[in-house]
């Protein structure tokens, strides 16, 4: 995992994303879908739903992390994808029904900035996937 800069990256995303969710568990009281949530340390707003989607994630890109250099390099790129997809979309759901996550501007913040890092490992060469051109 150490030579593997997606492995490394995939894996404490994925520990830190179910860290988060296991935590929003806690404060997300009541609400399981909708626009209203707990506030995690005080500045994510999250709602049950929002919470199980932390963990989904959190345990894919442990378990990507943790197999191989190529499922996480896939689930890097993937994830980072629908992330950068989430916090420009989130920006235009607050104040709406269609906001399910119970998302707000530092959710979208994080969202993409979480994107950035996971794009940018994703779509990078790593050590363990480049190939050998052939000499001549």
């Amino acid at each position: 995992m150490t030579q593997s800069p997606n492995r490394l990256v995939a894996t404490i995303f994925g520990a830190v994303y179910l860290l988060v969710g296991v935590l929003g568990l806690f404060v997300a009281g009541g609400n399981i879908v909708g626009q209203e949530g707990g506030l995690l340390l005080g500045i994510f707003q999250v709602n049950h739903l929002h919470n199980v989607a932390h963990l989904i994630i959190g345990g894919a890109l442990l378990a990507a992390g943790l197999r191989s250099t190529p499922a996480a390099k896939g689930t890097n790129t993937t994830v980072g994808a629908v992330y950068l997809l989430l916090g420009i979309v989130g920006f235009f759901l607050v104040g709406t029904p269609l906001n399910i996550l119970a998302l707000n501007a530092p959710d979208h913040i994080l969202h993409l900035a979480s994107a950035i890092v996971l794009l940018g490992a994703g779509l990078a060469l790593d050590r363990g996937t480049t190939t050998r051109r052939a000499v001549a």
